[in-house]
């Protein structure tokens, strides 16, 4: 399995391609550089696996929650190379890709995890910082090497999210920094471990993405959506006021 992964949904960059099983990646916390760092990186990262474009499989990007000009940029970009080299496209959920990290990161802690089990580390509550007062959240859990969604991916007010049953969890990302830690705050008694820092990045989105191919998985490239859940992704200036007044 070959393929490049684009993830560009919040104010981290990152790059990975795959090959052969092995993961390689740029990643940079890069606001605004997104459109100036991608494609250099692709090409670097390619090289480095000894790769050219046309030996790729396949191109993953995510599909987001995140930011609105972060998710367009890595949608469109991913959607030109690849029907620029007719390859499918797979699209794989920001939150999943988070969680995957999330849940990677507590199997390795599990053994110094207070009150830890054989299911630490996998279940994992994803959360990004969607901006007024809200967070963009999903509850996933591992199934073998990937991830199934226990819920529906929201965005709601820290106070509406709420946690399937079981545990321990684990939180990642930055919803739970949002809203002076409101979040963090409401379920820390359901969590074991928090990482409010946590961004997604490209070689968990090319893990995810190989499964998906292996279970016959990709789409068209002009078939794949952003996914912003909000109904509108671009409010005025005076929309984004109202809204935070309305919320207190």
């Amino acid at each position: 399995m070959r393929l490049l992964a684009i993830e560009t949904s919040t104010e981290a960059c990152s790059v990975a391609v795959m090959a052969g099983g092995e993961v390689c990646e740029r990643f940079e916390v890069a606001p605004r550089r997104h459109a100036e760092l991608v494609l250099p990186w692709a090409e670097a990262l390619l090289a480095e696996a000894g790769l050219r474009r046309r030996d790729l499989d396949a191109i993953a990007v995510c599909r987001g929650p995140g930011a609105f000009t972060g998710v367009r940029l890595g949608i469109s970009i991913a959607q030109g190379i690849a029907l620029a080299l007719d390859l499918p496209l797979v699209p794989v959920s920001t939150l999943a890709v988070l969680a995957l990290g999330g849940a990677r990161a507590g199997r390795a802690d599990a053994p110094r995890a207070s009150g830890a089990d054989a299911l630490a580390g996998s279940l994992v509550l994803a959360s990004i910082d969607a901006r007024m007062g809200e967070v963009y959240a999903g509850a996933f859990t591992r199934d073998g090497d990937g991830l199934r969604a226990l819920d529906r991916e929201v965005v709601a007010a820290p106070d509406a999210v709420q946690l399937p049953p079981g545990g321990p969890w684990y939180g990642v990302g930055t919803g739970f920094a949002a809203a002076e830690g409101a979040l963090a705050g409401r379920l820390a008694d359901r969590l074991v471990s928090i990482d409010a820092t946590a961004l997604p990045r490209a070689a968990d989105l090319a893990r995810l993405a190989a499964l998906v191919l292996d279970q016959g998985g990709g789409m068209a490239p002009e078939r794949v959506e952003p996914a912003y859940l909000r109904d509108n992704v671009a409010l005025t200036l005076a929309e984004q006021v109202a809204a935070r007044e309305r919320r207190g």
